[in-house]
């Protein structure tokens, strides 16, 4: 069986694509056994994905002594292939200390990585335009997989958490908001009238999550509205986005996560560019992206966002019978 040794420590958007590459290869390539350099803080989910076989945890935060105690445990395996996803100056030093027959990074690699690897793999017809997973998957052919998706992402024991509070309210279940960012420009300040208006025009059960906490300030009838910002973890998100009906959410790691996994999915975007950070597949009748007038979200009012969801949700059913009439 041969070994692929994948590198993508961070962030957690570009881990969720690199898993939905390596769940490509090993729909498309079964015999190849992957293992994955990631933080640990975002290891939780790497190793709860079905396509990942071993995880080897990097620790940044203890400076170069975490990276030696890393490498050092990589380098007792010999690997058929390693790929660097990242393409920094720290990956492009695990691609040269990890033991490879051969090693595979980005062409638009920065920091010098370029010159730890034996090959690079070209960029997608749109170049650096192209959306950041397109790039990612030109990565399938190295390994004799084509470059496309092979289904949604798919983890293990997701069904032993228990999740009572996901339970669908008058039949439907909640619509899960993240209203967080890690970037000022991403965050969206319409999310708590957008609640008011999913629970008391819409009829809606909304669950708020999130690593940092947000004080949900209005108060709702009681079973419509849960607050687990800041008592999110990394481990039953999964779970808890495979509980939802929709995820609305900024630009961020969990709004890919539940395109990803082939759950109904709206995106706010501001500053940067859905056609290529949005949820992918761009043209899923499940994905959808909201632009800001000229990126700004502060002019994105949240009654637009409401007549948005209202539309989106209505013309679903017709979206999903002409996409299965497509690939039928």
């Amino acid at each position: 069986m041969p070994d692929l040794l994948i590198i993508k420590p961070s962030a957690l958007r570009d881990i969720v694509h690199g898993l939905q590459v390596a769940a490509s290869i090993k729909a498309q390539r079964p015999e190849w056994r992957i293992s994955w350099i990631v933080r640990d803080i975002f290891s939780p989910l790497v190793r709860a994905a079905t396509a990942v076989d071993q995880v080897y945890v990097f620790r940044r935060h203890e400076g170069p002594r975490g990276f030696l105690r890393t490498m050092r445990e990589v380098r007792k395996k010999q690997f058929d292939l390693v790929l660097d996803f990242q393409g920094l100056l720290r990956t492009g030093l695990m691609t040269k200390w990890a033991r490879g027959k051969r090693k595979v990074g980005r062409a638009d690699a920065r920091e010098g990585a370029g010159m730890f690897y034996d090959q690079t793999v070209p960029l997608p017809a749109a170049g650096r335009a192209a959306h950041v997973l397109d790039i990612l998957l030109q990565f399938c052919p190295v390994v004799g997989a084509e470059p496309r998706l092979a289904g949604p992402l798919r983890f293990r024991e997701m069904e032993r958490l228990n999740l009572a509070f996901m339970e669908p309210r008058r039949g439907q279940r909640p619509v899960l908001i993240f209203p967080d960012s890690g970037q000022r420009a991403k965050k969206w300040n319409g999310y708590a009238q957008l609640t008011t208006l999913l629970i008391r025009e819409g009829g809606r059960k909304v669950v708020w999550a999130g690593n940092n906490y947000l004080p949900g300030r209005e108060s709702f009838p009681d079973g419509t509205f849960l607050n687990l910002t800041g008592n999110t973890s990394l481990t039953s998100l999964p779970a808890l986005l495979h509980k939802a009906d929709w995820i609305i959410s900024n630009d961020s790691g969990p709004m890919h996560l539940a395109a990803a996994m082939g759950l109904k999915t709206i995106g706010l975007f501001g500053p940067t560019d859905p056609r290529q950070y949005g949820p992918y597949p761009l043209k899923s009748p499940t994905n959808y992206a909201i632009q800001a007038p000229v990126g700004e979200l502060n002019l994105l009012p949240a009654k637009e966002v409401f007549a948005l969801f209202n539309r989106i949700e209505a013309a679903l059913p017709k979206a999903q019978a002409r996409a299965a009439l497509e690939h039928a």
